[in-house]
């Protein structure tokens, strides 16, 4: 495998980003990986690195790049979850949209990356930002997960219900059956958007599972669950990236 930590220029400043993907038999589709609120973490890089594993060209780029702010020392303590929720709200849909912009113009002139369709997923406070991505550069991302993702549904335009319809790939959500960021109220609000819509796409619930299950490290982690996840995103991307 190869790995490089760079920073990529954006129109704010620049967010440092990892990126791995295979030696050989390349260029690799590529994927972008966005974090889950507690921000880039070695945690976050082993999972960039299972995707890798699979042939893709994986970007994980840093969010809080704008509040100077390249790791969290943890989250434990509630000073630091209010600093974390300070970070996750000084971020929004259009800013991460603006940072993908940037992020495509970078993997477009690297030779490892395939040119053809990509892929995104985001955990947590990130679910809205895949499918976004998806939606608004749909001739590029043909594939977007949200992995128990937050604000599903809400009354903003880019509402992850909304920008689902705007996806000329396919979508696919991931909720657990016991998240108090998306209660099963919402997940069966967009279950049903889906539907009416014709969404190409699936939201899946994950029974008994809790916020956080596909990471190994938090309380939450089920390996069970986390498997099955990654069954489902890797299935995803192999029928929309090749």
């Amino acid at each position: 495998m190869i790995e490089q930590t760079i920073d990529i220029a954006t129109p704010d400043g620049a967010t440092t980003t990892f990126i791995v993907h295979p030696e050989r038999d390349g260029p690799h589709p590529v994927i972008f990986f966005y974090m889950d609120a507690p921000a880039i973490r070695e945690e976050l890089r082993d999972m960039a690195r299972r995707l890798a594993t699979s042939g893709y060209y994986v970007v994980l780029p840093n969010l809080y790049y704008r509040s100077g702010v390249l790791e969290l020392g943890g989250f434990a303590t509630e000073e630091d979850r209010k600093a974390m929720f300070a970070l996750m709200s000084s971020i929004n849909i259009p800013l991460i949209m603006s940072d993908t912009k940037a992020l495509l113009a970078h993997v477009a002139g690297d030779p490892a990356a395939a040119k053809g369709p990509m892929g995104a997923v985001g955990y947590c406070m990130s679910g809205q930002y895949a499918i976004n991505a998806a939606a608004h550069f749909p001739d590029q991302i043909k594939a977007a997960a949200s992995v128990y993702g937050v604000s599903l549904v809400t009354d903003a335009h880019d509402s992850p219900h909304l920008a689902a319809q705007k996806v000329k790939g396919e979508v696919y959500f991931a909720c657990a059956e016991d998240d108090p960021y998306a209660p099963l109220e919402m997940v069966e609000s967009l279950s049903q958007s889906v539907t009416a819509n014709q969404v190409n796409g699936e939201v899946e619930i994950y029974p008994g599972a809790h916020h956080g299950f596909a990471f190994p490290q938090r309380a939450a982690y089920d390996k069970a669950s986390a498997e099955r996840h990654w069954e489902r995103l890797l299935a995803l991307f192999k029928r929309n990236l090749g």
